[in-house]
C-alpha cells in the first residue's frame, strides 16, 4: 500500500522500503527508480520520505497550514524537511489515508557540546523564528488550548488509566501543578504568539555538516518563542545557565525573546510532562503504544510520574533562568 501511493503521487519506486521511527504517524523510507528532477541541495538521490498522518488528529487545512509554512522556511533556505509539492498539492489520499512526501535528508543526532554548536543552533532557529513571528496560523492550535495541563490531566483521569490509590495522588498534585501553571504564565505576562516548531528537541533534529535540519512540523503551533528553545538545555543550574547563555547568544542575533519567557521554562516543562502522558493514554489502543512502553500501566511508573509531577511543582517556585 505504501508503494502504491508513492506511485499514485507520480513517483515509480524500485520496491525498497524501510519504516521509519514515528509513534503518532507512519513514516517510511521509498526507493525510487529514477532520483528527483530537482532535488534540494544535500537530499539523498534516488528515495523519498512517506508520512502517512494518524487519522482524525488534524483536519486538511491544519496539515496544509503545516506543510505552507515548512515551505515559507525552506524558500527563506532555512535548513528544514519540507513536504514536495506534486501537481500542485503537498497532502495526497489513497486506501484512505492521507499522506506527504518529503526528500530523504541524510544527518545524524545533533552534538551541542562542541564550540559553537548551541550558537548555530539558537541563530537558526532565531532565523525561524523571524519568520514566524510574521502572521499567525489560523487553523493550527496555539499555546491556550493547552489549557495550562489541564486538557492533558482530564484526559488521563476520564480514561481511568492510573491504578489506585495512585489515582487519588496523581488527581491531587496534576490539579496543583495545573494551578501553578496558570499562576506562571499570569506572572510572566508572555503575550507574543508565533508560529512555532513545537516539539523542538534533539530527536526532530537531523545534524549535518552545515548545522541543524529540522524534521517533523507534525505538531506545529501558536505559541511563545522560549517554547522551541527550553528542551536543549538540562544539567545543574550553572550547566543549565552556561547553555541558556550560549542559545540565546545566538538566537538573538536575528530574534527577540521577551523578558519574561525565561519565566515560563519550567512551566513549560511541567506541561510538557502532563501531555507526554497523557498522549501514551489517549494512544494506549493503538498496538504500537503497548509494544513501545511497556511499564506504562504499571503501578510503578504512576508512583515515579506522580513524585516527578511533585517535584516539579517545587520547581515551578525556584528563581527563573538567566544568563551565565
Amino acid at each position: 500500500m505504501v508503494l502504491d501511493a508513492t506511485e499514485a503521487a507520480g513517483l515509480v519506486s524500485d520496491g525498497r522500503l524501510l519504516a521509519l521511527n514515528s509513534y503518532e504517524n507512519r513514516v517510511y523510507r521509498v526507493g525510487l527508480e529514477e532520483p528527483l528532477t530537482d532535488p534540494a541541495a544535500g537530499a539523498i538521490p534516488g528515495q523519498v520520505v512517506a508520512k502517512f498522518y494518524r487519522a482524525a488528529r488534524w483536519s486538511d487545512a491544519q496539515i496544509i497550514e503545516e506543510h505552507d509554512f515548512a515551505l515559507e522556511l525552506a524558500a527563506a533556505e532555512l535548513p528544514v524537511a519540507a513536504p514536495l509539492r506534486i501537481d500542485g498539492a503537498t497532502l495526497h489520499r489513497h486506501a484512505g489515508f492521507r499522506y506527504a512526501l518529503f526528500e530523504c535528508r541524510p544527518g545524524g543526532s545533533p552534538e551541542l557540546d562542541p564550540p559553537g554548536a548551541r550558537e548555530l543552533l539558537g541563530r537558526t532557529l532565531g532565523r525561524m523564528h523571524a519568520l514566524g513571528a510574521r502572521r499567525p496560523f489560523r487553523h493550527r492550535e496555539s499555546l491556550a488550548h493547552w489549557r495550562h495541563g489541564a486538557r492533558a490531566r482530564e484526559h488521563v483521569l476520564e480514561l481511568d488509566i492510573v491504578p489506585a490509590p495512585l489515582d487519588a495522588r496523581y488527581a491531587e498534585v496534576s490539579a496543583q501543578l495545573v494551578d501553578a501553571i496558570a499562576a506562571c504564565h499570569a506572572a510572566a505576562g508572555v503575550t507574543r504568539m508565533l508560529r512555532l516548531h513545537g516539539d523542538c528537541h534533539a530527536g526532530n533534529i537531523l545534524w549535518q555538516h552545515t548545522g541543524p535540519l529540522f524534521v517533523d512540523f507534525d505538531d506545529s503551533f501558536n505559541g511563545p518563542a522560549v517554547q522551541d528553545l527550553w528542551m536543549f538545555i538540562s544539567g545543574s543550574p550553572d550547566q543549565m545557565r552556561r547553555e541558556w547563555s550560549l542559545l540565546l547568544d545566538g538566537y538573538e542575533q536575528f530574534a527577540h525573546l521577551d523578558p519574561g519567557e525565561p519565566y515560563l521554562i519550567e512551566a513549560l516543562r511541567a506541561t510538557r510532562m502532563l501531555n507526554h502522558a497523557a498522549w501514551i493514554a489517549r494512544r494506549w489502543d493503538d498496538p504500537a503504544f503497548p509494544l513501545a512502553f511497556p511499564w506504562f500501566g504499571e503501578p510503578r511508573y504512576w508512583e515515579r510520574h506522580v513524585d516527578e509531577l511533585r517535584e516539579q511543582l517545587a520547581a515551578l517556585d525556584d528563581p527563573p533562568l538567566l544568563r551565565g
